[in-house]
């Protein structure tokens, strides 16, 4: 049995404090046991099943955090119980109890003491039910939670086709207590506060401030209402207050306005500059709730044939995706995890990231307010249409808003990805989403995407922005076609905001070629990295070119677990991230991006893992932001390489092996005086060997 923590309660009582001041929330996460299924139909072989042993587990948990990783289809798709006893104070009688969930997969049912609390469909947006009146002050509490992660045609996404809905409870839980009356628990799980902002530049900012409140008892309460804003050092900006009386009769919104004066402005990475908004509510001189929610003033503005625009100014938009899933622990991370692929994503120099294909953890949301990260926010309607999904889509998209309204880095709101038949359907969903996202928060861009690269399709032009998905010379065409591409639909449709969604080719480090065409055969099971490296090499320099492509966001930062599939060599996997699945290697498309968009200086060899050499006479390609680099094989100077397809993009032409091992380094020095180097060793040992290996390698695939 795990007791919570009494330390507030105490202090209050000794301080003299009223107990029920204010709210607390206490971490849910500890003495939970767990039953996997699946479960007998029958209902005396289930009530056997009961009887034996259950796993002592912490959150975030899931149960999938290996078998949707290891092979395909191999994994487990159903129901789970988890369980955990809980003491209430006998202090809290008077008081209001939620329990509030950020994630469980993916659909929920939580019972306490044998009866139902509230259900949630849908894996990735929080919830909460309010328990006050099913606990027992003074006793232990039992609380009974259902997790299914079946697919079902009602609840996007309808399956794991793209990506593994992984089972469990594998976000933090929370439970919160609160005065009868106080700050809405249970808007979708919202902060209940609401911060919108218009008309915003370097003299003036307008705000205003939404607050919702809830009435729990039977009779009208006189209370007093008050925001402030404060800069980042906690200064006080502004303040508003007023007396309202609460009724009991739903939940009531009140509305502080503000005129703020030369503003310090959020800026992106630059300068991602937060105020902080507290919301307080008095009942005479008791504090009895508070929220803090972040406040970043921007304008953002996506203007076709020119670009984003951030507070006025050209923004680039240097952009990657990420799928949230780890190896051997899935989808059930911690912070530590979360701040690992922010910092690889920094790393890299991207400005904005596509977070993919659902709601993420809200930890990561407000981590991109604090980094400054432009970030496209979507839900998991993805892949597939059952023509029952309706509802749920618009339960996901209304939660995803509301529960993430106030972070500042949030600037689009992604509404299906490359859904398509029947299109009447699909477009008349869309169209919906779109309105709904406009009428909950008017201040944002709704976005689409799209994987035929049409202007036309039936399913296009529902939302402000229209994404594209292009995977030239991977799933259609060549390497080099995405310049017609774009420049076909800069002519035909100048005035369409068009955003390149998706774009890249898979990698299998264990496979490496210097041979390499303008186009692979995805169906075959050799992925080379140096592909990949080709592929994003030439395709950035050509979105680099055109300012009519608004944003382009590379598909993946990570390699990630695809459940239904086998490719690559690899089980489960998609292998498109630039960075492994463990997010121990950065392959070389990696650090492409990181010469093009980082501005610390840096020089990199490509091709380090491509040791064994097919041919002797071969080239050499340096990524270098700190100027043209010097390159030596084997301690002997080799000429100045040419300029490639940008400006950190170095190539020598015809370098001419030893047999044997070489050592190719390569120097840079900075304006500063400092020396930057890179190495990497390929052995040569003949063209004859390496024909015949080759032989052998291609027959090896030639069974699939």
């Amino acid at each position: 049995m795990t007791r919570l923590s009494l330390i507030p309660l105490l202090l209050a009582l000794l301080l003299g404090l009223p107990a029920a001041a204010q709210r607390e929330t206490h971490p849910f996460n500890d003495g939970w046991q767990f039953k996997r299924g699946p479960f007998p139909a029958d209902p005396r072989q289930a009530a056997a099943a009961w009887d034996g042993k259950w796993q002592a587990v912490s959150l975030p948990h899931t149960w999938n955090g290996t078998d949707m990783q290891r092979a395909a289809n191999a994994y487990y798709a159903g129901p789970a119980y988890y369980r955990k006893s809980f003491a209430v104070p006998a202090a809290w009688k008077e008081r209001r109890l939620f329990l509030r969930f950020e994630g469980v997969g993916a659909c929920a049912e939580v019972y306490v003491n044998g009866q139902l609390a509230g259900t949630h469909r849908g894996a990735y947006s929080a919830f909460a039910v309010e328990i006050s009146g099913l606990v027992k002050p003074g006793q232990d509490n039992e609380v009974v939670v259902l997790a299914d992660n079946a697919a079902r045609p009602d609840v996007i996404p309808v399956n794991h086709q793209l990506f593994g809905v992984y089972g469990g409870i594998y976000r933090p839980v929370s439970l919160i207590v609160t005065a009868p009356c106080q700050i809405a628990v249970t808007d979708h799980a919202s902060p209940g506060v609401y911060i919108s902002q218009r008309d915003v530049s370097a003299r003036s900012a307008e705000v205003d401030v939404r607050v919702k409140l809830d009435n729990g008892g039977l009779q009208p309460q006189d209370l007093r209402l008050e925001t402030v804003i404060a800069d980042r050092e906690g200064r006080e900006v502004a303040r508003r207050s007023s007396a309202l009386r609460l009724t009991p009769q739903g939940t009531q919104a009140y509305v502080h306005h503000y005129q703020l004066r030369r503003p310090h402005l959020w800026n992106g990475r630059p300068d991602p500059y937060l105020y902080r908004v507290t919301a307080r509510l008095w009942d005479g001189g008791r504090l009895i709730d508070e929220v803090v929610q972040p406040l970043g003033l921007r304008r953002i503005e996506a203007v076709a044939g020119r670009g984003i625009l951030l507070n006025g100014k050209p923004y680039p938009m240097h952009g990657t995706t990420r799928h949230q899933d780890w190896p051997n622990i899935g989808s059930a991370l911690t912070t530590k995890e979360h701040d690992t692929d922010l910092r690889l994503i920094m790393e890299m120099g991207a400005t904005t990231v596509r977070l993919a294909h659902y709601q993420q953890a809200d930890y990561v949301y407000a981590r991109c307010d604090s980094l400054g990260l432009l970030v496209w926010a979507e839900i998991p309607f993805v892949n597939r249409v059952t023509g029952k999904e309706w509802d749920n889509a618009h339960q996901q998209l209304r939660e995803l808003i509301r529960q993430s309204y106030n972070h500042p880095s949030i600037y689009v709101w992604g509404l299906h990805n490359e859904v398509y038949q029947p299109h009447a359907y699909t477009a008349a969903l869309t169209q919906s989403l779109h309105d709904l996202a406009k009428t909950e928060d008017p201040g944002r861009y709704t976005a689409a995407v799209n994987g035929y690269g049409r202007a036309d399709h039936p399913v296009n032009m529902n939302a402000d922005i229209q994404g594209m998905n292009r995977y030239f010379g991977w799933y259609e065409g060549r390497v080099g076609d995405i310049e017609a591409w774009v420049s076909g639909l800069e002519k035909d449709y100048p005035d369409m905001p068009l955003m390149l969604t998706e774009y890249g080719a898979d990698a299998n480090l264990a496979h490496q070629t210097e041979t390499l065409g303008e186009a692979l055969d995805w169906t075959k099971p050799y992925y080379p990295e140096t592909f990949q490296t080709k592929v994003h090499e030439q395709q950035w320099s050509v979105i680099a070119r055109h300012p009519y492509i608004l944003a382009s966001y590379l598909w993946n930062t990570f390699d990630f677990a695809c459940p239904a599939w086998s490719r690559g060599g690899v089980p489960a996997r998609n292998l498109k991230g630039l960075v492994t699945f463990d997010r121990r290697t950065r392959k070389d498309a990696y650090y492409w991006y990181k010469a093009n968009w980082n501005s610390e200086p840096m020089v990199y060899l490509t091709q380090r893992r491509n040791v064994e050499r097919e041919h002797r006479v071969t080239s050499v390609t340096v990524y270098s932001n700190a100027g043209a680099p010097r390159l030596w094989l084997n301690g002997r100077p080799l000429p100045a390489p040419r300029r490639g397809l940008t400006a950190v993009h170095y190539v020598a032409d015809s370098v001419r092996l030893d047999s044997g091992m070489n050592e190719i380094r390569a120097e840079v020095r900075t304006p500063e005086g400092r020396i930057l180097a890179d190495t990497v060793r390929w052995r040569y040992a003949g063209e004859a060997v390496r024909a015949a290996d080759a032989t052998v390698h291609e027959g090896e695939h030639s069974g699939f």
